[in-house]
């Protein structure tokens, strides 16, 4: 099974730390599933097929039935659902693709010609990624491009070869994007505007940024949680950003006093006013923390009012989750092996404390269709 692994994550020291103190446990009535399936939405994700090549495959409503949605001769690398119609948009072998949801029609958008045997990132075109109406897939080469998918035009619209888009809002009209630092390995986020083609970065009064599409916006976009559990190159703690003058608030400070830091993960603010994430207070001594375990906590969106503990279970190794629109359960990719940083088993966690569901065997690059 190829597994491949973070660049940043690598980087850091793997060091298993304990809880300094434990939240209580608030235990609630289970609840059942619908009738009309066990998933509010198409599951898409990366897998391997029968000669370990990483694919498309889509896991249907039921939570059983699998489709696999391309058959490439070579790996499918990132990819991007469209919320309209369940097309993919996905990159092999330097090229832009789109395929329709059913697996045909597939074709070519953008070849990124031959990559670089030197320096690939100088060529390599990569995280496409679609507008929440379907009608443009931005994707890094050469800098951000915006793809018109009624027109078949390509535009470059930032001549960076180190941009790369993240995520859109749920509005359409701002961009999340990674940038890296030629020579370094730094890299931070910022938000970009395409109707004025502009970018905001991110004003922190204690020096806090943030990486890697890691964030998620809110409903009405007009700002993003942003969290991280590892200690560092990267600071742990919780924050939130104001999306248009990209002022950030800090909800949970790094230091947690006497020797311990706030860890938080994956934070997700639900349509119901409550922010769902995950979440530890743990001890430092060596100043390196990497995939400590956490539990998954519910709060109002300051992160700190009424936090409670929603689950039993600590989940270490998290590699990513993704959040059912309504919050009533998380899906998670725990990895088996502290070696591994990127997908792994999926398994469902509702957040009342029903009985843990398991989805796959591996995956990676969780998405929701249509």
């Amino acid at each position: 099974m190829k597994k491949s692994f973070h660049p940043l994550l690598a980087f850091l020291a793997l060091i298993s730390t304990a809880f300094a103190c434990t939240l209580p446990f608030v235990a609630q009535q289970p609840s059942i599933p619908e009738a009309t399936g066990l998933l509010p939405h198409t599951l898409y994700y990366l897998g391997n097929d029968s000669t370990e090549l990483p694919q498309v495959f889509r896991l249907e409503k039921d939570g059983k039935t699998v489709k696999q949605i391309t058959f490439e001769p070579t790996a499918v690398g990132r990819y991007d659902v469209s919320l309209m119609d369940g097309s993919v948009a996905y990159v092999m072998n330097n090229q832009l693709l789109l395929i329709n949801s059913d697996g045909s029609g597939r074709r070519v958008l953008v070849d990124g010609g031959p990559v670089h045997p030197n320096n690939p990132i100088e060529n390599s075109l990569h995280h496409p990624v679609f507008s929440p109406d379907g009608q443009t897939i931005a994707y890094a080469h050469n800098g951000l491009n915006l793809y018109n998918v009624a027109t078949g035009v390509s535009k470059l619209v930032l001549q960076n070869e180190f941009y790369r888009p993240e995520k859109y809002s749920p509005d359409g009209v701002k961009l999340l994007m990674t940038v890296s630092v030629p020579n370094t390995d730094a890299t931070h986020d910022v938000i970009y505007y395409p109707a004025t083609n502009s970018v905001v970065g991110f004003n922190s009064a204690d020096g806090s940024f943030f990486c890697c599409g890691k964030e998620e916006w809110t409903q009405d976009s007009l700002s993003f949680y942003a969290a991280n559990p590892t200690v560092g190159m990267l600071s742990p703690g919780l924050w939130r950003v104001d999306a248009a003058s990209g002022v950030v608030t800090t909800l949970l400070p790094t230091d947690a006093s006497s020797g311990n830091v706030n860890l938080a993960d994956e934070p997700y603010l639900a349509p119901d006013g409550q922010l769902y994430f995950f979440f530890a207070t743990v001890s430092n001594p060596d100043g390196m923390i990497e995939r400590s375990p956490l539990q998954l906590v519910r709060s109002a969106p300051d992160g700190v009012t009424g936090r409670m503990v929603l689950r039993p279970e600590t989940f270490e190794l998290l590699n990513e989750t993704l959040w059912a629109p309504d919050a009533s359960f998380v899906i998670t990719a725990k990895a088996p092996t502290d070696t591994i940083y990127a997908g792994s088993v999926i398994e469902l966690y509702y957040t009342d404390g029903s009985s843990m569901i398991s989805l796959l065997p591996f995956g990676q690059q969780l998405k929701w269709g249509p």
